[in-house]
């Protein structure tokens, strides 16, 4: 099931996307496509350098605590290059992977530069969760049925599992950080890593300021993406569902964020009197800004490249040079 579960995410974001084709057209998303100008570029690239470096500030605040170093500029070129990968590759978490993978073993330790991305990543996702809670229980009639109700069992389950999570680390957390098991060891060592990257006063704070601050910028690209779709609603009455459209780009169905956030903004904006279509289009817009708002991540991987290409040529001669001594030095031996 393992092998064949990154096909099924793919498979997934395909079927919903096939699905409001088949309802909708191609017209929607074709509209989409052609609203993007130089205007709505202009305001991606600077929408998103803001929310690149809220986040990449996030993830040096954890990684320090943590004691991982991580300068803050360093961090914005990883994090770009993580976001580029993410958008133009499926699943769209594989630039988050390679960035924890690649900052462990520059710190030295892998497990627990994972670890560190996790949790940055981990506190964005529990503030777009509470403001994704507050918008269902201040406007019930933003989500239509019978969504509200997997709305409601998810938040429900969600809700049970941290603090199943916390109750269990709060009293088998210190016993465990010693036993033989290397699960109930590895999930110590996890909690304790919670604790000190984003519970202690000197984190949580300055964390909770910038994962604030991140969700906005995300929220003013979709703003950005509805007025350049043509809808005149007002901000107030599109923030409700952009916030969900934003968490239903987390649903593990998606290629690069496409497909759950077509399908959720089809069904909000056509329950909202906005219609379906166009809430396919004002998705589309935001994909496109989005990818556009990481195309720096792209440089930051073209220069990584040039920079190792360089190091391997100029570390060849030297590697020549053995491989020609060595026959030479083992004759005089013999």
């Amino acid at each position: 099931m393992k092998r064949f579960w990154p096909w099924l995410r793919i498979l997934g974001a395909l079927g919903i996307l096939a699905v409001l084709v088949w309802r909708l057209g191609t017209s929607a998303f074709l509209d989409g496509l052609r609203e993007v100008d130089a205007a709505g570029v202009a305001a991606a690239l600077g929408i998103g350098f803001a929310t690149t470096v809220f986040s990449a500030g996030r993830w040096c605040l954890v990684a320090r605590r943590l004691s991982l170093k991580l300068p803050v500029w360093s961090a914005v070129g990883e994090y770009y290059r993580a976001l580029f990968l993410n958008g133009v590759l499926p699943a769209g978490v594989l630039g988050d992977v390679d960035r924890a993978v690649q900052h462990g073993r520059t710190s030295g330790d892998v497990p627990r530069g994972v670890r560190a991305v996790v949790l940055e990543r981990t506190a964005g996702q529990i503030v777009l969760i509470g403001a994704s809670v507050a918008v269902v229980l201040s406007t019930p009639s933003v989500v239509p049925r019978p969504i509200d109700k997997i709305v409601m069992v998810a938040g429900i389950v969600v809700v049970v599992l941290a603090l199943a999570v916390v109750v269990t680390g709060m009293t088998a957390g210190k016993r465990w950080i010693h036993s033989g098991s290397k699960w109930r060891r590895g999930f110590a060592v996890t909690l304790a890593d919670v604790r000190l990257g984003l519970l202690t006063k000197e984190t949580w704070p300055g964390v909770s300021l910038l994962s604030v601050a991140t969700l906005a910028g995300h929220l003013a690209l979709f703003v950005v993406a509805a007025r350049a779709a043509g809808v005149t609603a007002p901000i107030g009455e599109l923030l409700p569902l952009m916030i969900l459209a934003l968490l239903a780009m987390g649903l593990p169905l998606n290629i690069g964020g496409w497909g759950p956030r077509e399908g959720v903004c089809a069904l909000l904006f056509g329950a909202a009197g906005l219609g379906s279509a166009q809430g396919v289009t004002v998705a589309v817009v935001y994909g496109v800004l989005a990818l556009v708002a990481s195309l720096p991540g792209a440089a930051v991987l073209l220069a990584r490249s040039f920079e190792t290409h360089r190091i391997d040529t100029s570390a060849a001669p030297r590697i020549a040079a053995r491989v020609v001594r060595t026959p030479v030095q083992t004759g005089e031996t013999r």
